[in-house]
This record gives structure tokens, C-alpha cells and sequence, in this order.
């Protein structure tokens, strides 16, 4: 007489609601780490932008309550020759610095590459960015005074003379910008020797086995693939040279003759030299609408949001 066994029927494990838990519980250690940095963007940048586009419609100058004026400002704005002439002056700081900084970063980020990796080297690249902007601007100075500065001294032993490079017209906004040049110019390099460091060996080896020549492998091979990162660095450096404000107001405070008037410093000027914050707060967004448009155009243009690599 056979008998027959009836399997047992396994039971699930009771649940713990641990697993249940720990999403929850993941989102709230976000939370609380992204709180600072969060409150931060609202009272440093967010605040003050809005701030800046609503007293842009006022007449506001610390000693009277603000009074709306509607789009006032705007139109003194755009009749106003100092401001036209004080955007033509702060694109071609622009055009100079980021031209020559971005051709010789790059030239140095690919002798980088090439030649040695040292991380000594890359720390002696990136001293002068390390330089606080005032105090590289009035070493600067001191280098290219007309009477004692090192640089003029030495132009004129070999007999060339003396230049007023910070006083004269026609030489103030290439020297402010060529300073610039220097200390951002080995941080720029930096981030292009990344990008550099993130394309494929293979593709160079095929191309020397093709028999292609460095130029060739250059223009061919490593440009078309750093075009994201070099998209993302002009964007960054463009931002950022038209906010120059600091080397100007301590080297020529916008001389001479407004050669050197950039935007911020007629901002600056307008908003505490004659407390007219309303204007200054126009000219303001009409500079981030500027610069908004900007990004735009070199976003598309440069493809900065898509890859040849495949």
C-alpha cells in the first residue's frame, strides 16, 4: 500500500517594509544635502535676478521709495549713445580674449597631451588662474607703468620706447584683454586637455597606420570630436568675458577717454556712482538677454549637445 506526499508549499518570507523604507529614506538624505546649495540659489541668484528685472521698471535710487516706470528705462536705454558705445567696446575685449586664449590653450593642451602628463606641469599651468583677478591686475600695472614699469624699462634699453599700454587709447583694451589672457589661459587649457583625455586611442592608431599626418590627424580627427567639449569651454569663457569688470576698475577705471568703458563698468558707475538703480538694473537685463542669446547661438551652431563619437 503506497502513500503519497504532498509537497509543501513554501511561504514568502514576511516583508519588513525595509525595502519600501529605504527609497523614502534616500530622498530624504537628498533633500537635506541639496537644502544649502538650494537656499543658496534662491538668496544669491534667484532672489536678485528678479529683484534686478523688477527694479528695471522703477526709478529706485536708495533715498526714495521706488516708483514704477514702466519700460522708461528701456527707452533711455536705447538712446543712449554711452551704453551702445560701452557694448562695442566690451565685444571687442571679448573677441581679443577669447580668440587668443582659446588658440593658445588649446595649443598648449595638445603639447600637454603629447608630450607629458605631469601633474607638476599641470599645477604650473594653472598658477596664474589661482591669482586673485585684483591682484594680478595691479602687478599688471605695476609691470606696464609708462615710467617705472619693468616691461616699458626694457622697451626702452632694446630701443623700441616707451608704451602707455594702460593710458593709451589704442592699446588698453588689447593689454586688458591680453592680461586676462594670462590667467585664465591655463585653466581653459585644462578642461580642453580633459576633453582630449576622453578620446579613443584607436582611432588615432588607424589613422597613423592609414598614413595620415599630424596636421591632418588634428584637423580630421581630434577637432571634430572636441567640438562638445570646445562648444562647452566657448560658452564658459564667453559668459565669463563679458562680465569682466575687476582688471578694468583697477588698472584704468574705464579710461582712457571710455576706451576701456565696458558694460559693468557703466553698471557699476550708474548704480553707485550716481544711484540710479533702475537704469543700471536695465542695462542689466538687457546684458542677460544678451548673453542669453549668445549661448543660444553658440549652442547651435557648435552642435555643443551631440557627439561624433559613435
Amino acid at each position: 500500500m503506497s502513500t503519497t506526499t504532498t509537497p509543501r508549499r513554501r511561504t514568502a518570507p514576511p516583508t519588513t517594509g525595509g525595502a519600501r523604507r529605504r527609497p523614502r529614506q534616500d530622498t530624504r538624505l537628498a533633500l537635506v544635502f541639496l537644502a544649502p546649495a538650494a537656499l543658496g540659489f534662491l538668496v544669491f541668484l534667484a532672489w536678485p535676478t528678479l529683484r534686478g528685472i523688477w527694479l528695471s521698471f522703477t526709478s529706485f535710487n536708495l533715498l526714495t521709495p521706488s516708483e514704477f516706470v514702466g519700460l522708461a528705462n528701456y527707452r533711455r536705454l536705447v538712446q543712449d549713445p554711452v551704453f551702445w558705445d560701452s557694448l562695442l567696446v566690451t565685444v571687442q575685449y571679448v573677441l581679443l580674449n577669447i580668440g587668443i586664449q582659446t588658440v593658445l590653450a588649446l595649443l598648449i593642451a595638445l603639447l600637454m597631451n603629447q608630450l607629458t602628463q605631469s601633474t607638476f606641469l599641470r599645477g604650473v599651468v594653472l598658477a596664474p588662474y589661482l591669482v586673485a583677478n585684483v591682484v594680478a591686475a595691479i602687478v599688471w600695472l605695476w609691470i606696464l607703468d609708462v615710467q617705472f614699469g619693468v616691461a616699458n624699462q626694457v622697451l626702452e634699453w632694446i630701443g623700441v620706447g616707451r608704451i602707455g599700454f594702460l593710458s593709451d587709447e589704442t592699446w588698453a583694451i588689447p593689454t586688458i584683454a591680453l592680461i586676462n589672457v594670462w590667467r585664465h589661459m591655463g585653466y581653459t587649457a585644462l578642461l580642453i586637455f580633459a576633453g582630449l583625455q576622453t578620446l579613443p586611442s584607436t582611432v588615432y592608431e588607424a589613422a597613423r597606420i592609414d598614413g595620415a599626418s599630424e596636421v591632418r590627424i588634428f584637423f580630421t580627427i581630434t577637432l571634430p570630436l572636441l567640438r562638445p567639449v570646445l562648444a562647452l569651454v566657448l560658452i564658459m569663457t564667453v559668459i565669463g568675458s563679458f562680465q569682466v569688470f575687476d582688471t578694468v576698475a583697477v588698472t584704468t577705471g574705464g579710461g582712457p577717454a571710455n576706451a576701456t568703458n565696458v558694460l559693468q563698468m557703466y553698471i557699476y558707475d550708474m548704480a553707485f556712482g550716481r544711484f540710479q538703480f533702475g537704469y543700471a538694473s536695465a542695462m542689466s537685463v538687457a546684458l542677460l538677454v544678451v548673453l542669453g542669446v549668445i549661448t543660444f547661438v553658440q549652442f547651435r551652431l557648435t552642435r555643443a549637445g551631440s557627439t561624433d563619437l559613435a
